[in-house]
């Protein structure tokens, strides 16, 4: 087979890549380890930035997002059982759009298979190879035939522990870690949401996350121990919990099915740089951001919109040099992100520090809400910080 991109993965970034690299006349070919239904029904993240929802809508993907996706003008942050409201738009002028990954999934892969996009599903034993010459390859397995694909470029799409990242000699790579010491509990109910907008609740118990994903469907979390087992949490002992931390005064919390449910352990990665010789490392593949701040399908498809338009540059103008400062461009909105992210945690979210540091949150989030300006600097990040391309 012969391509000029290979993607590994069929995330959201691989699925964005290939379509904007379709559009732009780029070939390109899919691979991914899973089946198209897991791809479709994995139950992820939700919040999209403007930036983000103005790309998909702006690439003929945003049909049905703009049809059942739902905007948001504010979040609301809870503690000390009051609610202090974030005004996103009146602050930023922008707004998010909540509307699940899967569905974004969903929508890439039915536009890519209309167009005549091709995507491998279910292949297996994927290795990269050769990516220091000019002439990559990824060989693997499908439908019981060893494969090769040569490409000129590869985009390692394929999350975390993919093989693409792997693929880098060590030397060439460094890594930056940090793990919380906590984790989220996160349920996936058939229950109208109790409110229009997401509910940031910092409580003494603990931090909780009211979301939705539909008028008829919540998305709900709760701060637990990273240790924890899904066992120990049947769902009246979910619903008890979400009650006392999100308590307030006049306002209840109604109960449904419990349709999902799982645990998430809270880090920071990043991989520096985000390339080498003609691989580049995309998302997930290349950094993992705590989700308090709703940042990781945004930060991939930021990777993904500078990246599309290197290509571009190199295929139609004969450039090399947005290629090369890919990684540099990318890495200066991924530690922004990082920033953001890890702040919002430690902000929102018990301390295992003891009463000290409890102490210091609260009073971040006192000034948090009391301040225009810190106020504003939440929001802007929030919404999502402008788009650069190189």
């Amino acid at each position: 087979m012969r391509t000029q991109v290979g993607i590994v993965g069929a995330g959201p970034a691989g699925l964005l890549l290939s379509h904007l690299l379709h559009r732009r006349g780029i070939e390109c070919v899919v691979l991914e380890l899973r089946s198209r239904q897991y791809c479709e029904t994995r139950i992820r993240a939700g919040v999209l930035e403007q930036g983000t929802a103005e790309l998909l809508r702006a690439i003929g993907v945003g049909e049905r997002m703009a049809r059942e996706g739902l905007v948001h003008h504010g979040i609301v942050l809870r503690f000390d059982r009051r609610d202090h409201r974030i005004d996103l738009s009146g602050l930023t002028g922008r707004a998010i759009t909540v509307y699940g990954q899967h569905e974004v999934v969903k929508d890439l892969i039915a536009a890519r298979l209309a167009a005549g996009g091709e995507i491998l599903f279910e292949v297996a034993g994927v290795e990269v190879a050769d990516v220091d010459t000019p002439a990559p390859r990824i060989r693997f397995r499908h439908a019981g035939a060893h494969r090769e694909l040569r490409c000129d470029f590869v985009a390692g799409c394929d999350g975390f522990h993919g093989v693409c990242r792997s693929s880098i000699p060590p030397r060439a790579l460094s890594t930056y870690e940090h793990t919380f010491p906590h984790a989220w509990l996160g349920v996936l109910a058939r229950v109208p949401p109790p409110s229009e907008e997401l509910i940031y609740a910092s409580h003494e118990r603990g931090f909780a996350l009211q979301s939705m994903r539909s008028p008829e469907l919540s998305r709900l979390y709760l701060q637990c121990a990273p240790t924890d087992e899904l066992e120990a949490w049947p769902d009246d002992r979910i619903w008890d919990e979400l009650r006392r931390r999100f308590e307030r005064e006049g306002w209840t919390l109604p109960e449904g099915p419990v349709l999902h449910k799982g645990i998430t352990a809270m880090r920071c990665f990043v991989a520096d740089p985000m390339q080498y010789g003609r691989l580049f490392l995309v998302g997930d593949a290349a950094h993992i951001v705590p989700p308090t701040g709703a940042k990781g399908l945004n930060l991939a498809a930021a990777d993904v919109r500078v990246l599309a338009r290197a290509l571009d540059a190199h295929y139609a103008e004969g450039r090399g040099d947005l290629l090369e400062r890919y990684s540099a461009v990318c890495l200066r909105r991924v530690w922004k992100v990082q920033r953001f992210s890890s702040w919002m945690t430690s902000m929102l979210h018990r301390s295992a520090g003891g009463p000290f540091f409890d102490r210091l949150r609260h009073a971040e989030l006192d000034y948090v809400t009391g301040s225009r300006a810190a106020s504003t600097a939440l929001a802007e990040n929030y919404v999502g910080l402008p788009f650069e391309d190189g």
